[in-house]
């Protein structure tokens, strides 16, 4: 599966950021006990079943280690192969990609690089999980703004690959009328009102089943239904009759997306596709054997 990757000047913003944290003032280690001329090669290891999201940006911070801001290109240089791509499943012991060049620099952006690799590779496996498990009805699985701050566009980038949509980015593309709006506004009618000459996706939150029918009647196009049980939603469905898009929110979990999705909800948004998903294990496995750079 191929998607739209994150904007270059922030991942590369962030890899920055991610290595002046780890790297601080010099990696001491590496220093002391790695000759500055050595080379290596290393494997990029799968130690579980996952989807791959994140390996441009896994190369990213090797070659930005190698090269660093206002340098000139080394006659040595990390060279980062990938064996796999973005949104493609991979089993354990699998090869996700290999790294060769100045032994210093691929020991020193190991941790960073399988940082960004391992939480990517996490939200989309979950998120592929959620997927797999609606297979087959009308529902489609949805993220949320429940995101490591700094993170969003890439962990937003990471459920695409995973199978998933990704819902508003933040409060600028869509317009998302909750409790307190309803409750500030005036109610549900009014809010509703207020909204009305926008040009963006109105999406309105409801509770009951007496809520649902008063955004209807006010022109609601797209409603979220809160936390509401399965006979509620399966309700919902009916009393909408396709007039408005359904989204169910609230208690999911990968035990009852199923029944969720069968209820004939449009769409399933899940916050622990970003704020819970487990990182996978994948490791870097360094050849034992280094060469010294040739004229050193």
């Amino acid at each position: 599966m191929r998607s739209r990757c994150p904007a270059p000047a922030l991942v590369a913003d962030l890899v920055r950021r991610a290595l002046r944290e780890d790297i601080g003032s010099g990696d001491i280690t590496t220093r002391l006990t790695i000759p500055r001329t050595a080379l290596a090669s290393a494997r990029v290891v799968a130690r579980q079943d996952g989807v791959c999201a994140g390996i441009g940006i896994c190369a990213r911070v090797f070659q930005t280690v190698d090269r660093p801001v206002g340098r000139e290109r080394p006659t040595h240089c990390v060279r980062f192969s990938r064996q796999t791509t973005d949104g493609c499943s991979f089993r354990a012991g699998e090869t996700l990609a290999t790294v060769s060049g100045p032994a210093q620099a691929i020991l020193t952006a190991e941790r960073t690089a399988l940082n960004f690799l391992q939480r990517l590779c996490g939200v989309a496996t979950l998120t592929r999980s959620y997927v797999d498990a609606v297979q087959g009805t009308r529902a489609r699985i949805m993220d949320t703004r429940k995101t490591t701050p700094g993170w969003r566009e890439l962990e937003k980038y990471a459920v695409r690959c995973g199978g998933g949509m990704n819902h508003r980015l933040g409060l600028y593309d869509m317009v998302l009328v909750k409790d307190n709006h309803i409750a500030a506004a005036g109610g549900i009618a009014a809010a509703l009102e207020r909204c009305r000459r926008v040009k963006r996706p109105v999406e309105i939150e409801v509770r009951s089943i007496g809520e649902l029918r008063e955004a209807l009647a006010a022109g609601a196009k797209r409603v979220l239904l809160d936390n509401m049980s399965l006979a509620q939603m399966r309700r919902a469905v009916e009393t909408a009759g396709g007039r408005a898009l359904l989204e169910a929110s609230g208690g999911v979990t990968l035990g009852r997306v199923r029944r969720i999705a069968a209820t004939g909800v449009d769409f399933i948004s899940v916050g622990a596709l970003t704020h819970s998903a487990p990182a996978v294990d994948i490791a870097l496995e360094v050849s034992a054997r280094t060469q010294t750079r040739k004229g050193s």
